[in-house]
């Protein structure tokens, strides 16, 4: 709470220094004509059998509670700075599984210990700028970011361009960002030099001396996107985008468990531990095109649809179709209700729980990179009033939004997601 008392109070003082700045000159619409708050507050939940942590073969239970501030302050008639923060509390069973054995049960991958890993905080912080030209024709961004969990930190930086033509009918940006990311190297606890010597005792023949970890704690991650929109009538939109995304350094997770079936297995308690961990390439080359094409049946009703085609090095492909009717049942009141499809075939090095061999150069059972289809089925609701007649101290009620998402993977995953958003406009 302090912290966001300390964004609002930022956001006030450069909103008072901005309105000096513009007390002369000639009048020119404001790009944004007051500082506008956001809160927003996320809900999620899943669980599946599929763990990566535990090789493919456990619970997949998670709980997160993720609440955000955005703070958008016009500085003068052109440049607007945005300030958005976010934290991600979670519980997560499988993370809590990188050592399941805490001894108050016996260590099974479908059963969550109580360990250190069962549960953290991720945070993040991103400061963007723009500034739009007299004409409104042109627009650059710039943005810093800060990243932090208890295995990784990490900066990003990025910056972009738009222009304008065609009377504002048709428009074009080119965006990049570049990630650079640390992690802090936890591995399954059976693999520690420093403890895992326990298990090779108490485990006849189960030896981890040979294992080596990775040998980088760094992942970059580079993007660059290029998007075209165009009004194609007074009812139909249509926009197009590319996007470009490299990665090099440590792509894997280094308490991704792997079992090979030509070893034998080992078990501790109801647990079998680890032959190694997840290794896959360090670079990885995406590309994402996308298409969008929103049309406006009539002043209550509107079609928004959506499809994406991605590939990579990996060898994973994937299609994404979306469908959402907007629907204004009063000037004030809007319903949306959607939904995505899904489908993805599998990355070269995935192998499901104890398939893989210890011949094999690159080696994951983590079943986001299987192959599965997915339904999302999501149902909104809105509020909206421009003029902001609804008042909370000095904070005019500009928007209120409920939302909820039902997501289902044909690979026994399930989640759903509960968000809820309200912005407010400072006079």
């Amino acid at each position: 709470m302090k912290y966001l008392l300390s964004l609002l109070l930022i956001a006030s003082v450069l909103v008072a220094s901005a309105q000096d700045d513009n007390t002369a000159g000639e009048y020119k619409k404001r790009v944004l004509e007051h500082t506008e708050i956001d809160f927003l507050l996320n809900y999620y939940e899943q669980d599946g059998e599929n763990a990566a942590v535990t090789g493919g073969h456990g619970t997949e239970e998670l709980t997160d509670l993720s609440p955000t501030i955005v703070v958008a302050v016009p500085l003068n008639d052109d440049d607007v700075l945005t300030i958005n923060a976010n934290i991600s509390a979670y519980t997560s069973a499988s993370s809590s599984n990188i050592d399941p054995f805490d001894g108050k049960q016996p260590a099974d991958p479908f059963v969550a210990s109580s360990g250190a890993s069962k549960s953290d905080v991720w945070g993040n912080v991103v400061g963007s700028y723009s500034h739009s030209s007299d004409d409104r024709n042109r627009l650059w961004n710039a943005n810093l970011s800060v990243s932090a969990e208890f295995d990784y930190t990490s900066f990003g930086f990025g910056a972009g361009r738009t222009w304008l033509f065609n009377e504002k009918n048709t428009e074009l940006s080119l965006n990049g960002n570049v990630y650079l990311d640390t992690w802090s190297l936890i591995y399954p606890i059976e693999l520690r030099p420093d403890e895992g010597g326990s298990f090779q005792q108490v485990v006849p023949g189960y030896d981890p001396s040979s294992f080596t970890e990775h040998p980088s704690k760094g992942r970059n991650s580079y993007s660059a996107s290029v998007g075209l929109s165009q009004i194609l009538s007074s009812r139909m939109t249509a926009y197009v985008s590319a996007d470009f995304i490299l990665q090099d350094g440590l792509l894997s997770t280094p308490f991704h468990r792997v079992y090979f079936a030509d070893k034998e297995d080992y078990f501790y308690e109801n647990f079998h531990l680890a032959d190694d961990v997840e290794r896959l390439p360090d670079s990885r080359f995406k590309i994402a095109l996308g298409a969008r094409l929103n049309y406006f049946v009539n002043h209550r009703v509107t079609l928004r649809t959506f499809y994406r085609y991605y590939t990579d090095d990996w060898g994973i492909t994937s299609h994404t179709a979306s469908l959402e009717i907007p629907v204004k049942i009063t000037d004030k009141f809007t319903v949306y209700p959607s939904y995505r499809f899904y489908n993805q075939t599998a990355a070269d090095y995935f192998a499901p729980y104890n398939e893989h061999l210890s011949t094999e150069e690159f080696y994951t059972s983590d079943y986001d990179l299987s192959e599965f289809s997915a339904n999302n089925y999501g149902f909104g609701i809105s509020y909206t009033d421009v003029f902001t007649k609804g008042r909370i101290w000095k904070l005019g009620l500009k928007s209120i939004d409920l939302k909820y998402h039902k997501y289902d993977r044909d690979s026994a995953f399930t989640a759903s997601m509960f968000s809820f958003g309200v912005k407010f406009v400072v006079d």
